[in-house]
Protein backbone atom coordinates (compact mmCIF):
# COMPACT_ATOMS: atom_id res chain seq x y z
CA UNK A 1 0.00 0.00 0.00
CA UNK A 2 2.68 2.40 0.61
CA UNK A 3 4.30 1.27 -2.38
CA UNK A 4 1.38 2.67 -4.49
CA UNK A 5 1.06 5.98 -2.19
CA UNK A 6 4.41 6.70 -2.95
CA UNK A 7 4.11 5.90 -6.64
CA UNK A 8 0.75 8.38 -6.95
CA UNK A 9 3.19 11.24 -5.23
CA UNK A 10 6.07 10.46 -7.82
CA UNK A 11 3.17 10.79 -10.59
CA UNK A 12 1.41 13.87 -9.21
CA UNK A 13 5.03 15.42 -8.65
CA UNK A 14 6.03 14.55 -11.99
CA UNK A 15 2.66 16.31 -13.60
CA UNK A 16 3.31 19.25 -11.43
CA UNK A 17 6.96 19.59 -12.73
CA UNK A 18 5.69 19.40 -16.38
CA UNK A 19 2.87 21.38 -16.03
CA UNK A 20 5.90 24.16 -14.56
CA UNK A 21 7.74 23.29 -17.83
CA UNK A 22 5.16 24.37 -19.81
CA UNK A 23 4.32 27.14 -18.07
CA UNK A 24 8.14 28.21 -18.20
CA UNK A 25 8.10 27.55 -21.86
CA UNK A 26 4.75 29.78 -22.62
CA UNK A 27 6.11 32.60 -20.81
CA UNK A 28 9.57 32.57 -22.71
CA UNK A 29 7.67 32.41 -25.83
CA UNK A 30 5.41 35.18 -24.94
CA UNK A 31 8.37 37.47 -24.43
CA UNK A 32 10.13 36.22 -27.29
CA UNK A 33 7.33 37.35 -29.35
CA UNK A 34 6.75 40.72 -27.45
CA UNK A 35 10.31 41.58 -28.33
CA UNK A 36 9.98 40.30 -31.83
CA UNK A 37 6.76 42.68 -32.11
CA UNK A 38 8.71 45.68 -30.39
CA UNK A 39 11.97 44.99 -32.96
CA UNK A 40 9.37 45.19 -35.69
CA UNK A 41 8.08 48.67 -34.30
CA UNK A 42 11.30 49.60 -34.11
CA UNK A 43 12.63 48.99 -37.24
CA UNK A 44 9.37 50.44 -39.11
CA UNK A 45 9.93 53.77 -37.48
CA UNK A 46 13.46 54.10 -38.11
CA UNK A 47 13.10 52.72 -41.94
CA UNK A 48 10.17 55.73 -42.28
CA UNK A 49 12.90 58.13 -40.50
CA UNK A 50 15.74 57.17 -43.05
CA UNK A 51 12.74 57.18 -45.66
CA UNK A 52 11.08 60.66 -45.30
CA UNK A 53 15.25 62.01 -44.59
CA UNK A 54 15.93 60.59 -47.87
CA UNK A 55 13.01 61.93 -49.84
CA UNK A 56 14.17 65.72 -48.32
CA UNK A 57 17.68 65.19 -49.05
CA UNK A 58 16.96 64.08 -52.61
CA UNK A 59 14.64 66.89 -53.12
CA UNK A 60 16.85 69.49 -51.84
CA UNK A 61 19.62 68.21 -54.29
CA UNK A 62 17.71 68.58 -57.09
CA UNK A 63 16.98 72.25 -55.95
CA UNK A 64 20.86 72.58 -55.47
CA UNK A 65 21.57 71.23 -59.31
CA UNK A 66 18.74 73.29 -60.91
CA UNK A 67 19.95 76.54 -59.17
CA UNK A 68 24.19 75.74 -59.85
CA UNK A 69 23.17 74.51 -63.55
CA UNK A 70 21.02 78.15 -63.42
CA UNK A 71 17.35 76.19 -64.29
CA UNK A 72 14.66 77.95 -65.40
CA UNK A 73 12.62 79.68 -62.61
CA UNK A 74 9.66 80.03 -64.67
CA UNK A 75 9.92 76.65 -66.00
CA UNK A 76 7.19 74.16 -64.34
CA UNK A 77 9.74 71.46 -62.77
CA UNK A 78 11.75 73.78 -61.36
CA UNK A 79 9.04 75.71 -59.44
CA UNK A 80 7.57 72.78 -58.29
CA UNK A 81 10.71 71.62 -56.40
CA UNK A 82 11.56 75.45 -55.04
CA UNK A 83 7.93 74.71 -53.88
CA UNK A 84 7.88 71.95 -52.06
CA UNK A 85 11.31 72.74 -51.21
CA UNK A 86 10.97 76.37 -49.47
CA UNK A 87 9.88 75.68 -46.25
CA UNK A 88 12.78 72.96 -45.88
CA UNK A 89 15.08 75.91 -46.64
CA UNK A 90 13.70 78.64 -45.42
CA UNK A 91 15.89 78.44 -42.00
CA UNK A 92 18.94 78.53 -43.88
CA UNK A 93 17.94 80.61 -47.16
CA UNK A 94 19.36 83.74 -45.70
CA UNK A 95 22.92 82.30 -43.82
CA UNK A 96 24.92 83.06 -46.59
CA UNK A 97 25.04 85.00 -49.65
CA UNK A 98 25.91 82.64 -52.30
CA UNK A 99 28.51 82.92 -54.97
CA UNK A 100 27.26 83.28 -58.38
CA UNK A 101 28.76 82.88 -62.13
CA UNK A 102 27.54 83.43 -65.60
CA UNK A 103 25.80 86.97 -64.37
CA UNK A 104 23.66 85.31 -61.37
CA UNK A 105 22.26 82.48 -63.59
CA UNK A 106 24.78 79.45 -62.07
CA UNK A 107 24.49 79.69 -58.28
CA UNK A 108 26.41 77.63 -55.81
CA UNK A 109 24.00 78.18 -53.75
CA UNK A 110 26.35 77.24 -50.12
CA UNK A 111 22.52 77.86 -47.73
CA UNK A 112 21.15 74.44 -49.55
CA UNK A 113 24.33 72.66 -49.07
CA UNK A 114 24.28 73.16 -44.90
CA UNK A 115 20.42 72.26 -45.11
CA UNK A 116 21.43 69.00 -46.96
CA UNK A 117 24.11 68.73 -43.94
CA UNK A 118 21.29 69.97 -41.10
CA UNK A 119 19.03 67.55 -42.23
CA UNK A 120 21.21 64.39 -42.67
CA UNK A 121 22.12 65.33 -38.58
CA UNK A 122 18.69 65.59 -37.48
CA UNK A 123 17.53 62.44 -39.13
CA UNK A 124 20.12 60.43 -37.38
CA UNK A 125 19.81 62.20 -34.60
CA UNK A 126 15.92 60.99 -34.30
CA UNK A 127 17.07 57.49 -35.27
CA UNK A 128 19.63 57.28 -31.76
CA UNK A 129 16.44 58.74 -30.10
CA UNK A 130 14.33 56.28 -31.09
CA UNK A 131 16.93 53.54 -30.66
CA UNK A 132 17.40 54.99 -27.16
CA UNK A 133 13.60 55.01 -26.24
CA UNK A 134 13.37 51.37 -27.18
CA UNK A 135 16.24 49.58 -25.66
CA UNK A 136 16.28 51.55 -22.40
CA UNK A 137 12.86 50.60 -21.85
CA UNK A 138 13.89 46.45 -22.44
Amino acid sequence: MNHNRHDETNLERRQELQHEEESFRLNQEEKRLRSARRNAVFVWIVNSIFWLTGMLEILLGIRFLLRLFGANPQNQFAQLINRLSEPFIAPFSTLFISPATDGGANIFDVNIVIAIAAYALLGYVVVSVVRLIFYHES
